[in-house]
C-alpha cells in the first residue's frame, strides 16, 4: 500500500448496511463482528426492532456502534453519498450484476473507499436481497461456502466480509493510483429516473410493464461504474432527447 493511504481513512469510508433484520440479536452480533475488524459505519433499513435488549446483550463491548447506528426507511437513504455498493448473496441472481468472491469485493471496494464512501449491504436473514434492493448495488459478492449447504448466519457473513475487508486494507492489496470520482448513489437514482421519464416520453418504455427494461438498464450502467462526469453528460444527452434543439442554420 502506498504510504499516502490512511488505513483509518479507508475504515472510516465503509458502511455495513443491514436490510429488514427480523431478529435483533443479529444486529448486535454484527456490530460486534465488525468492532473486532476495525469498521464502525453501521446503517439498519427498516428494521423488525430496533433499539432492543437482545441487540445490546449480543453486541457485547460494541454497544457504542449500536448508539451511532443510522436506522433509514429505504436502502436508498443508507446509501446517501456512496459511490459504490456491494450486494452480498449467497446464490446466483438472474440477469444479475457482476459477481466475484468476497476477497476480491474487498479489494475492489477498499480502493473505492480511499477516496470516497462505500457499502456492504446485506439482506433479510431468510430471503437475503430483494430484486429491488440489488438495484441499488453496483456489485454482487458471494461468500465461497461449501455449495452444499451456502447458508450463513447473518452476523457470520458480515464477520467474513469484515475480515476480507481488514485484510485487504492491511496487507497492502490495493492500488494507490488516482481514480476519478464516481457518481453517488444520490446522483444515479436522479439519473435512473431521468432514464426512465425520457424513455417513456419516446415511447420506448411500457409502464404497463416497465420492470424488466428498467433492471436491465441499471444493471448495464451499474457495471459501467458511473463518473460523476458521466452522469452529467448522460443526463444532458437526455434532457435534448426529450427536448431537441434546432440545429442553427449559418
Amino acid at each position: 500500500m502506498s504510504q499516502s493511504i490512511i488505513p483509518a481513512t479507508i475504515f472510516n469510508n465503509i458502511r455495513i448496511v443491514l436490510c429488514q433484520t427480523s431478529h435483533p440479536g443479529n444486529i448486535g452480533s454484527a456490530a460486534r463482528a465488525m468492532k473486532t475488524m476495525g469498521l464502525q459505519h453501521l446503517y439498519l433499513v427498516k428494521p423488525d426492532k430496533f433499539p432492543d435488549a437482545h441487540a445490546t446483550a449480543l453486541s457485547t463491548g460494541a454497544a457504542d456502534l449500536l448508539e451511532r447506528a443510522i436506522v433509514t426507511e429505504t436502502l436508498s437513504e443508507a446509501l446517501t453519498d456512496c459511490a459504490f455498493a456491494i450486494g452480498m448473496s449467497a446464490r446466483k441472481r438472474y440477469l444479475s450484476h457482476e459477481t466475484v468472491g468476497a476477497r476480491v469485493a474487498a479489494i475492489e471496494a477498499s480502493k473505492i473507499a480511499t477516496n470516497q464512501p462505500i457499502a456492504f449491504v446485506f439482506g433479510t436473514e431468510m430471503s437475503g436481497l430483494s430484486n429491488a434492493e440489488l438495484d441499488c448495488c453496483q456489485m454482487l459478492a458471494m461468500i465461497p461456502a461449501n455449495p452444499e449447504y451456502s447458508s450463513l448466519n447473518l452476523a457470520s457473513a458480515v464477520q467474513v466480509m469484515c475480515y476480507e475487508l481488514r485484510m485487504a486494507i492491511l496487507e497492502g492489496k490495493i492500488d494507490a493510483t488516482e481514480a476519478n470520482e464516481l457518481a453517488t448513489n444520490d446522483a444515479l437514482e436522479g439519473f435512473y429516473a431521468h432514464l426512465e421519464q425520457t424513455l417513456l416520453h419516446i415511447g420506448y418504455l411500457n409502464p404497463a410493464a416497465p420492470k424488466k427494461l428498467s433492471e436491465r438498464l441499471r444493471r448495464i450502467y451499474a457495471r459501467a461504474r458511473l463518473e460523476k462526469e458521466e452522469v452529467n453528460l448522460l443526463r444532458g444527452v437526455l434532457t435534448l432527447t426529450q427536448e431537441p434543439r434546432k440545429h442553427n442554420k449559418y
